[in-house]
């Protein structure tokens, strides 16, 4: 997975009836784009995280999409 300050990580719920949660991305802590990201949620909670499987990256509206998806 890689990111930039901006994306938005989406997060699947994990149990039946549990919504999709975002977070904005405001920091790249890992080399090249890696995780670790501390993030911003729509509450306002801020956090640093190292996202798991049910999380995609939507990329910011202002940066291009890569050919191979990152």
């Amino acid at each position: 997975m890689r990111a930039q300050v901006g994306d938005v990580l989406r997060f699947a719920g994990r149990r039946v009836g549990m919504s999709e949660h975002r977070a904005v991305v405001t920091d790249v802590l890992g080399a090249d784009g890696q995780p670790p990201y501390r993030v911003q949620y729509e509450d306002g909670h801020q956090t640093e995280i190292f996202p798991g499987p049910g999380c995609t990256v939507e990329p910011s509206k202002t940066r291009p999409v890569s050919p191979r998806g990152d």
